[in-house]
């Protein structure tokens, strides 16, 4: 299923409010703001339910 939207997972923000950085993750796309960047890298369990197999990634 691909993901259209260009708002962070975590806020909702768009681009017209943040930032977004695109993440390419089992051939869909993804956008996380700055702000919820380190959610990703150091608590990706967090995104359970945002992000597909989130609850399984390991901490950077």
């Amino acid at each position: 299923m691909e993901h259209n939207e260009k708002n962070c997972l975590v806020c909702q923000s768009d681009e017209n409010q943040a930032p977004l950085i695109e993440i390419s993750y089992q051939g869909n796309k993804y956008y996380i703001c700055p702000q919820h960047m380190p959610i990703l890298i150091h608590n990706p369990d967090k995104l359970a339910g945002m992000l597909p197999g989130a609850e399984n990634m390991e901490a950077g």
